[in-house]
């Protein structure tokens, strides 16, 4: 004999039924570490509540290489082609920190052209790196065509630089002292006019103009865009006060606020003399990130700009002995990296190879962040943040 229940009692029954249905259990999310939106080898693991992300855990080491061990059994020249491959989209900026270490232990006075060639070719490398990002962020968000613009105008920097030291990723042309000498024999007052290839100042210039015109056209194809901006306005917002716990540098710290730029409080290179601003952000999230980083493209022209109008004339090379020995001693030297701040901790127990050399780089406290960043967003912010950041896992797992 069937039982008829109360209305009322039916109608809960219904929806405490419906009610379990539709609750989901907690979920993790295993990303990587060959995700194509991981920039490397990057592999996160997220807890998810539905759409919530409650939780996530990097997890690195996939491609480590040890560059501060490798450097030990190395002398001090061989390294310069070592510390190349850390943030592989900047080469040169990379190699800029470890030879002024050596060379404030040696007590070297490097040429003002070659310190001036330095700082170009350091800008030029900037550049490099955040046309890169243009190109890569928005197409992580659905963006494809923004792709061909910044990468049409990065060819003219590399050529630039491929012209001036052989390399476009990885140049090795520091010398402990200066730059690389140009080929060929003859006396240092030939080879100074033989140090920039003939046409470089001109092309140089014409360069700037289109990187400066590209910018234009990514504000009107990206930064105006309302679903960019729906992607990236208010989401994964770093405060200032989390950015510096956390260590985070670099334009990621800018577009919190924090106007700090180690090119204006450090003097690896001669930056005193030319005048730009530091471009900071407002909210600290994704879209502070990637503004930040086309007004830094901006600065960078026109730090360029101002060094080829005013390259000072002499040789390339301060007097150094045939065979590199560092003296006994210790020192860190830091530099506005194109990513953020890289720092070499060099110590020296005398001789042609260091007694330990601790790096410092970027991406790594950058990327300590994410767990913090990430909790409570969803999980299409994920690929937000990790884009906005720009980060590289050579420069994580060094």
């Amino acid at each position: 004999m069937s039982q008829t229940l109360d209305p009322t009692v039916a109608a809960h029954v219904s929806e405490v039924a419906v009610s379990v249905e539709l609750q989901t259990p907690g979920m993790t999310l295993n990303i990587g570490p060959q995700h194509p939106s991981t920039h490397g080898v990057l592999r996160l693991v997220a807890d998810l509540d539905g759409e919530r992300i409650t939780n996530v855990e990097p997890v690195i080491g996939y491609m480590h290489r040890g560059y501060e061990k490798l450097a030990e059994v190395r002398t001090y020249p061989q390294i310069t082609a070592l510390v190349n491959r850390i943030d592989w989209v900047s080469g040169f900026a990379n190699e800029i920190p470890f030879i002024v270490a050596i060379e404030r232990l040696m007590e070297l006075e490097v040429p003002e052209r070659a310190q001036a060639i330095r700082l170009i070719l350091t800008e030029l490398a900037r550049i490099s790196n955040h046309l890169v990002f243009m190109s890569s962020f928005p197409l992580e968000l659905g963006a494809a065509t923004p792709l061909m613009h910044a990468l049409r105008e990065r060819e003219h920097v590399l050529e630039l630089l491929e012209g001036v030291t052989g390399g476009r990723f990885h140049p090795n042309f520091n010398r402990i002292g200066g730059v690389k000498p140009a080929a060929g024999g003859g006396s240092t007052q030939k080879k100074v006019a033989q140090d920039l290839p003939k046409g470089f100042l001109a092309e140089t210039r014409s360069a700037m103009e289109k990187v400066v015109a590209v910018c234009d056209d990514m504000d009107n194809l990206v930064s105006g865009n309302e679903i960019f901006q729906a992607r990236t306005r208010h989401v994964a917002e770093i405060p200032a006060d989390k950015a510096l716990e956390y260590g985070v540098s670099g334009p990621n710290l800018r577009a919190s606020g924090v106007a700090f730029d180690l090119r204006k409080h450090e003097d690896y290179l001669p930056y005193h003399k030319y005048d730009f601003d530091i471009p900071v952000g407002e909210n600290g999230d994704s879209f502070d990130r990637y503004q930040v980083r086309v007004e830094e493209v901006r600065q960078a022209a026109r730090i360029v700009t101002q060094a080829i109008d005013d390259i000072p004339s002499g040789p390339l090379q301060a007097k150094v002995p045939r065979v590199i020995k560092v003296p006994k001693g210790e020192t860190y030297v830091r530099a506005e990296n194109p990513k953020g701040e890289m720092g070499y901790y060099l110590i020296s127990e005398g001789g042609r190879i260091p007694y330990r050399l601790k790096i410092r780089t970027p991406s790594f406290s950058n990327l300590s962040i994410l767990p913090w960043a990430l909790k409570g967003l969803i999980v299409p912010d994920i690929i937000a943040l990790l884009g906005s950041l720009d980060f590289v896992l050579g420069d994580v797992d060094r």
